[in-house]
């Protein structure tokens, strides 16, 4: 795969045209082959947890979508698995961890269950390292205040290892998505560093709320200001302004790449459109990425 993709040429010009380095995207997944699959036919179903066609743009397998991410000038991004059922989280962090290790850009990630054993192997990849997990209520079916994360939300909030949790509605709400069980968590653990996908989505001002009065709940912009999705409330905009800054650093690029039924660089035209400027637009795509992870694994 080389600039020869496509896609390449106008993400480039995007953060080219920024001065930036490249983007930070927090918001990319990267599946053992079998659960890739598995996900792949959902989204080609159209079946209830995705509600609508859903065509994937970015099909590859896991190596030509590296080499995508790297032609278009993503320095930085995760994996995120997430369990949807007890007894699938250590797998996938296993896969998961030796992916970090052959991928030095990408962000160790991880991802734990409502199950007993949750606390024991969250706080060894704590121990070890990891950069980022991700939880997935409507897909694992569970809310975050579940009394079997306790002890891992308890070592999360002391160790301050971001979380990227996909508690809004969108695409198809269930009894376990929505801000209630992430209010709820963020009352007993104010401290937690959250990364809300999809801004919380439909809930987007519940969210935004919640990002606004804890120290350390972020959002990310993954397909909300794309076509694909209902409109952004133009009310909320002035206060994204004020929590992208580079002073806050609260808005951070996410695309869910390769799980897109559009152009890479589509989700990047939807952030300009908002006409919140270009030092918006770096701290967006690149600076508040930086600041959240910090700099790459050696």
């Amino acid at each position: 795969m080389t600039d020869a993709h496509p896609d390449v040429a106008a993400v480039r010009g995007f953060w080219e045209g920024l001065g930036l380095p490249g983007l930070f995207d927090t918001h990319v997944h990267f599946l053992p082959p079998n659960i890739q699959r598995a996900v792949y036919a959902q989204f080609d179903a159209a079946g209830p947890k995705i509600g609508r066609a859903w065509p994937i743009r970015y099909r590859q397998d896991h190596a030509e979508r590296v080499e995508i991410l790297r032609a278009m000038g993503v320095r930085r991004f995760p994996t995120l698995p997430y369990a949807h059922k007890p007894g699938i989280a250590v797998y996938l962090n296993d896969w998961a961890a030796g992916f970090a290790r052959d991928v030095p850009e990408s962000l160790w990630s991880g991802t734990f269950f409502p199950e007993e054993s949750a606390a024991a192997y969250v706080g060894e990849l704590v121990a070890a390292g990891v950069e980022v997990f991700k939880v997935h209520l409507q897909v694992g079916e569970f809310h975050l205040d579940d009394p079997l994360l306790d002890g891992v939300w308890g070592l999360l909030e002391d160790a301050g290892t971001p979380v990227v949790v996909h508690a809004g509605s969108g695409p198809v709400g269930n009894d376990f998505t929505g801000p209630g069980s992430t209010e709820r968590l963020l009352r007993r653990f104010p401290r937690l560093t959250l990364l809300i996908a999809h801004m919380g989505a439909p809930e987007c001002a519940e969210f935004l709320d919640l990002a606004e009065r804890f120290e350390r709940v972020h959002l990310d912009t993954t397909m909300v200001f794309t076509d694909f999705f209902p409109p952004y409330p133009g009310e909320l905009v002035p206060r994204l302004r004020d929590l992208g800054q580079q002073g806050s650093g609260k808005v951070l690029l996410g695309s869910d790449f390769p799980t897109i039924p559009y152009p890479y660089a589509h989700q990047l035209e939807g952030l300009a459109r908002l006409d919140l400027g270009d030092d918006w637009l770096r701290a967006v795509c690149w600076e508040n990425g930086l600041r959240l992870f910090g700099p790459a694994r050696g």
